[in-house]
């Protein structure tokens, strides 16, 4: 198991040098130890170069099997620990924003399990996450056009094949005054986008692309865009899930130019089932808490579907959602 835990440090890290910082021991030391794996498996499992080290097809064979092997050690130990202490076993939680968090955690935690919660803006890193076993499950969006890269070994549940993005602009905006807005009334608008968000800034700019716009554009954090936004200085998308406030409106783009999939990850379909069901709630909590997606929800109810079936992730490709009544 050391072994294993080493080569994928090496995997992450991109480097001997660190990857040994991480791990903790001397980089002679690591180079060593690969020596020998390699020696022991019969072949090389990186390629050295100046800029680092990279898998061969055996190491990414190697490592492959090796992920989820770590992955399992390290929950085996972990839930043995907690039953030696006698405490309460933790569901670690990853996910990227939304305003189904609160609902879900609420409805997760009970006497014996408390989750926890690990944010991040990068949806493939909280996958790589649970691949190498810091996460139990995450909660990620993709965004449509710009595709996750979904690790080998994970299972994936869809909650929302295709959620519409809205746009938030001032209250005051000429715009705010329909409950529909075209992307051609706010051409003269600059937007901000974050683009350390997976997949977020391709996106947008496609969409203002191809709707032959080219407005001036801001980077910042989506907490930043809504306090920009309340002063008039741009408009951003928003999740539909988001609320009006006295000074900004919520409003749906004319014919739903960008969405993102929404989908859960686990390691095991039994990780899945136990965290599926609470999500699916808090999802349509919150959906219903906004006028403007209840409206939309109302109007383009999907039919009921059988609840989700996880399945390997190429395999994903229908929604597992009930409409809002």
């Amino acid at each position: 198991m050391r072994h294993l835990r080493a080569l994928c440090a090496i995997a992450d890290a991109g480097s001997l040098h660190r990857a040994a910082r991480q791990l903790g021991v001397a980089q002679p030391t690591l180079s060593t130890q690969l020596s020998r794996i390699e020696q022991a498996l019969g072949g090389p499992l990186f390629v050295r170069e100046r800029t680092g080290c990279r898998p061969t097809p055996l190491g990414r064979t190697v490592l492959g099997r090796a992920r989820p092997l770590v992955a399992d050690m390290r929950a085996l130990v972990r839930e043995a620990r907690a039953a030696a202490a006698g405490g309460d076993s933790r569901l670690r939680i990853g996910s990227t924003a939304s305003r189904a968090l609160a609902g879900w955690l609420r409805r997760l935690r009970r006497p014996g399990l408390e989750p926890t919660l690990q944010m991040d803006v990068s949806a493939n890193a909280l996958l790589r996450r649970v691949v190498d076993g810091q996460l139990d499950v995450a909660f990620v969006h993709e965004v449509e056009g710009c595709p996750l890269h979904i690790p080998e070994g994970l299972r994936l549940c869809v909650l929302m094949d295709r959620e519409p993005q809205f746009v938030m602009l001032p209250a005051d905006h000429p715009a705010a005054a329909r409950p529909v807005v075209r992307l051609a009334d706010l051409a003269d608008d600059r937007w901000m986008v974050d683009p350390t968000v997976d997949g977020e800034w391709d996106g947008v700019h496609r969409m203002l692309r191809a709707a032959g716009l080219n407005p001036r554009v801001l980077h910042g954090d989506y907490h930043t865009a809504a306090s920009l936004v309340a002063t008039g200085e741009v408009v951003t998308v928003c999740q539909p899930s988001s609320q009006s406030r006295p000074d900004t409106a919520v409003r749906r783009l004319y014919g739903d130019p960008l969405a993102v999939r929404l989908m859960v990850a686990a390691r095991t379909r039994a990780e899945l089932d136990a965290v599926y069901p609470a999500l699916e709630e808090a999802y349509w909590e919150a959906a219903r808490q906004s006028p403007a997606y209840r409206e939309w929800l109302e109007r383009t109810a999907p039919r009921p579907v059988a609840p989700c079936s996880p399945s390997a992730a190429r395999a994903i490709g229908r929604a597992a959602f009930a409409p809002v009544r």
